[in-house]
């Protein structure tokens, strides 16, 4: 079933408006606030990875204020148990009977304060959570409200108390988005929104103002779901996937969810761009977010100081596109 374009044109719109919201708390980083709305409308996850102060949990609490969903928030530490995330069960005193108290998934965003501050075994509550929607608690399966959506943030790996989050956490995620230094224009803009009007650290979200519901989020991630995408565009996904595992550089490639992110992404892409089919280039644009945590570099790439983005981009450059 095609879409029709002024059903392209109104989500394009809407998408927009979305990042223009989330412009007026985040000063700069364009690709970034991209990024994550493309995961928004993929229903995708997002790992959100920069250095402290760069602006990370303002960009999830703008992204969750311009949504007017109900967001929770988690911050991870050494200490953190699963059941703090997913809930638990208690004994009712005055029933006898075990009574399921919810964690703070139960929500449709969720904010993953320093994932990578916690343990594996507390990161690996969200395995479930993250693929199936769902939270298992005594034997009972209760299903997560949708839309539903991890904003996960990590500082880098070299940051002192950090753990490497696992290669099947790290899958579960749509896109890994790096946030960097901002330019000299944009720190100045950080600065005096940062400071104007206000005495202490509080996040300047004043000016955030809803612009989606529940119910057109739900629509949009519907229509990008049925968003036409050409066999030779998914051949194209594949083979960039598959060639990760062979190239040069890489102890391991992406898994066969490499590909699934790649049509995913340039589904919503494409629409945000107001077309109606997938190209080549739609691809190609989200290539390194989505492929760069699907990947380990091999230990003689590590010595020569090569980086996971730039072997990805040679992957880019050197695997044939189609053309018709």
């Amino acid at each position: 079933m095609e879409i029709e374009a002024s059903t392209i044109t109104r989500a394009a719109e809407l998408l927009e408006r979305l990042k223009a919201a989330i412009g007026q708390a985040v000063v700069g980083q364009a690709d970034v606030i991209e990024q994550v709305v493309i995961c928004l409308a993929a229903s995708g996850h997002v790992l959100i990875e920069g250095v402290p102060g760069l602006g990370k949990t303002l960009l999830v609490r703008a992204l969750a204020q311009a949504l007017s969903l109900a967001h929770g928030r988690v911050q991870f530490t050494p200490d953190m148990m699963p059941s703090d995330i997913i809930g638990h069960a208690v004994l009712d005193p005055t029933s006898h009977e075990l009574r399921i108290v919810r964690g703070p998934v139960f929500t449709h965003i969720l904010l993953g304060d320093e994932i990578n501050r916690a343990p594996a075994k507390t990161q690996s509550a969200l395995l479930e959570v993250m693929q199936e929607y769902q939270v298992t608690l005594e034997g009972q399966s209760i299903p997560l409200p949708k839309p539903f959506m991890v904003l996960a943030t990590q500082n880098p790996v070299e940051t002192e108390g950090t753990y490497p989050l696992p290669e099947a956490q790290l899958d579960r995620f749509l896109f890994k988005v790096e946030i960097g230094y901002p330019s000299l224009a944009e720190e100045v803009g950080v600065v005096v929104r940062a400071t104007a009007n206000q005495a202490g650290n509080e996040l300047p979200l004043s000016e955030v103002k809803p612009v989606l519901n529940e119910r057109a989020v739900l629509s949009l991630q519907q229509i990008i779901a049925h968003q036409k995408v050409d066999e030779q565009v998914i051949d194209y996904a594949v083979r960039l996937t598959r060639a990760t595992r062979e190239w040069a550089g890489f102890a391991m490639g992406a898994g066969s969810r490499g590909a699934l992110a790649l049509v995913r992404g340039a589904r919503a892409y494409s629409i945000m761009q107001g077309r109606n089919y997938v190209v080549p280039d739609d691809i190609k644009k989200i290539a390194l977010p989505a492929l760069r945590h699907r990947i380990a570099l091999a230990p003689e790439a590590m010595l020569e100081g090569r980086k996971p983005n730039d072997l990805l981009a040679a992957v880019v450059e050197n695997v044939p596109a189609p053309r018709a």
